[in-house]
């Protein structure tokens, strides 16, 4: 900030502390004129001859000075008369005999009145100066500062940044678990480096890259990377940034954004959750006239405006392509779609590797049995596993990072911290032990399920216990063997409750819903029932969104909905009645892995085995 805004802000910080005074002062004088009395004291004081005399100024203000000083001291009473007339039609008879008769030394009648035209509008316009200031030190310096023409003009600026010294290094080196997807921007990395090569071909290189996937699986660090391997200026911002509740500053913050883009020309401008500003148009309440709508607009018309050799190139990340507006997918805009997805197992690996280098780790940890057991955990998932082993051996004071170590976290992460302090009846550990133990003994009899690899009956988040079975492998499909054996897992811990105890309870509220969803999926959206058929009545979408889902009716009449619900219902009740099957020939595993829990608490996949009588069998390297 300038030495003048400094001071002009000084200045209105002054003026508005003086204002506030002289309202303060005008308030505490008017309250001040008068004293606590009511009329019928004022009046009592005249008849009981206690008055020597009397003031009525022009603004009705009545000053009493007494003969005697009363009990407090006080021998000059203030009295505001609201209805001077009131008080000489009562009084002025009693007043002139009292100054014929020498009680009265002296009064003053006030003059004829007039109108105080300054006392009335002054206490209004110093609130309405005060008001219109503050709004002015807190509207306009919260977006930088003064009010003069450059800060105006700074309203409408794209505030972008920079990669930081830190950021500058990446490159794909530290990327892993993406080679395809590093393989289809390293041409954006060539152009930006030597665009004369693509430019003698008569290539157009692609003006926009649209970086997809899920939360957390590294779009925005591959946008670093790009920057970091080209070397060339980059330009960040989020697509939240633009929207503001001014109509056409996010229009005008977009044009600012590809200026300073092509004035650093080569660069690259990364947008970061677009789905902020990008959302089909028409699907908002504001209709086609809302700020958001502007900006979108705006953004179509600059995307289309710059050439492809310029050497601009826009890229921008979403977990939400489903609900972007088509004019902004089209060819021309964004060109080029990159889905950037879960890990495999070799990129989970990799993605290991690089958040374990500088990390002193001890010789029994195996990151390959690690990576085998974390399918379904993007990059920030991975980061966050290392992050809390290395916490827990900090903790217990150690100088390596064990395999111990990086279990656990792999637990916490998946259901949270123990909580070993809540106290827990003993018939709920009992129903919690019977619950879990049969999740195990029923997923170990289920040719396609998982494998167990822990039971606890120590709570988590929102669990009282858990049951973890981990994948031996990655799945890209499901089969529809895998998910009615899954559905049969679920219904474990109910069936084990009924059986054992001869009660249920509200602990398996979760997995029913979570079977149930996956059966209706199976109906209605895999086409997985024999008598409804290989038909989908799902509309594709995953996730709601209001402004598309708003205007879209059923796709299927009640009749196909009671079929629909009828095959839920059969396909949940088969799964139950095997899981009851399975548990009663299991019995004496379900009583054993119960009483083991009972005992500790937790029970890792060798003991679960020896239960059965089976031995961990060696992996493969």
């Amino acid at each position: 900030m300038s030495r003048q805004n400094r001071m002009s802000n000084n200045f209105s910080f002054i003026f508005l502390a003086l204002i506030i005074a002289l309202c303060a002062s005008w308030l505490w004088q008017t309250e001040t004129r008068s004293v606590q009395l009511d009329y019928s004291q004022v009046r009592q004081l005249f008849i009981q001859e206690k008055v020597e005399s009397f003031k009525i100024d022009s603004g009705y203000n009545l000053t009493l000075n007494l003969r005697e000083e009363r009990d407090d001291g006080v021998k000059t009473l203030h009295y505001r008369l609201y209805d001077f007339q009131l008080f000489f039609d009562d009084l002025n008879e009693l007043v002139q005999q009292q100054y014929a008769l020498g009680v009265l030394t002296g009064y003053d009648y006030p003059p004829p009145k007039t109108t105080n035209w300054l006392e009335i509008l002054l206490p209004g316009l110093l609130i309405l100066v005060a008001v219109g200031l503050m709004g002015y030190l807190f509207l306009f310096r919260s977006q930088g500062g003064g009010m003069g023409p450059d800060r105006m003009a700074k309203f409408g600026t794209a505030h972008t940044r920079t990669l930081t010294e830190k950021d500058r290094h990446v490159t794909f080196d530290d990327v892993a678990g993406a080679d395809e997807e590093k393989e289809e921007l390293q041409e954006i990395v060539e152009f930006l480096k030597d665009p004369q090569r693509f430019l003698d071909l008569g290539a157009r290189i692609p003006k926009g890259v649209l970086l997809v996937g899920p939360p957390g699986t590294g779009k925005t660090l591959l946008a670093k990377a790009v920057a970091g391997e080209a070397g060339v200026g980059f330009l960040s911002i989020s697509g939240s940034d633009f929207v503001e509740l001014y109509v056409g500053v996010g229009a005008s913050r977009v044009r600012d954004l590809f200026d300073q883009a092509k004035k650093t020309s080569p660069a690259i401008v990364f947008i970061d959750e677009i789905d902020a500003v990008g959302r089909q148009r028409g699907t908002g309440v504001g209709g086609g006239h809302d700020e958001r709508e502007q900006t979108l607009n705006q953004l179509l018309v600059e995307m289309d405006g710059f050439a492809a050799n310029e050497g601009v190139v826009v890229l921008a990340a979403t977990n939400r392509a489903d609900v972007l507006d088509p004019a902004l997918l089209r060819p021309g805009r964004f060109d080029r779609q990159i889905y950037v997805g879960l890990p495999d197992i070799k990129g989970r690996e990799d993605i290991l590797k690089v958040h374990a280098k500088g990390k002193p780790l001890s010789e029994d940890v195996d990151l390959r049995k690690l990576a085998r057991g974390t399918a379904g955990f993007t990059g920030a998932d991975l980061e966050n596993l290392i992050n809390e082993a290395a916490l827990l051996a900090a903790r217990k004071d150690q100088r390596f990072i064990a395999m111990e170590d990086l279990k656990a976290a792999e637990i916490k992460v998946i259901a949270g911290p123990e909580k070993r302090s809540r106290v827990i009846p003993q018939h709920e550990r009992e129903l919690t032990a019977y619950h879990e133990a049969g999740h195990a003994v029923v997923m170990h009899a289920l040719p396609d399920h998982d494998p167990v690899s822990q039971i606890s009956i120590v709570p988590r988040g929102q669990a009282g216990g858990m049951t973890i079975s981990l994948p031996e492998e990655d799945r890209s499909y499901l089969s529809r063997r895998y998910m009615e054996d899954q559905i049969v897992a679920l219904l474990g811990g109910r069936a084990a409750e009924k059986l054992c105890l001869g009660d249920i309870s509200t602990g398996a509220s979760n997995d029913i819903q979570r079977a149930s969803a996956i059966a209706r999926k199976m109906v209605a959206s895999y086409g997985m029932s024999e008598k409804i058929g290989t038909v989908s009545f799902d509309s594709g979408h995953d996730e709601v969104f209001i402004g598309r889902t708003m205007s879209q009716g059923r796709s299927y009449s009640e009749a196909v909905a009671a079929q629909i619900d009828g095959e839920v219902t059969a396909l949940v009740s088969a799964a139950y009645n095997r899981c009851e099957t399975i548990l009663r020939q299991q019995r004496d595993k379900l009583e054993a892995v119960a009483r083991y829990l009972l005992e500790n608490e937790t029970m890792e996949r060798e003991d679960f085995l020896a239960v059965f009588g089976e031995a961990e069998p060696s992996a493969e390297e």
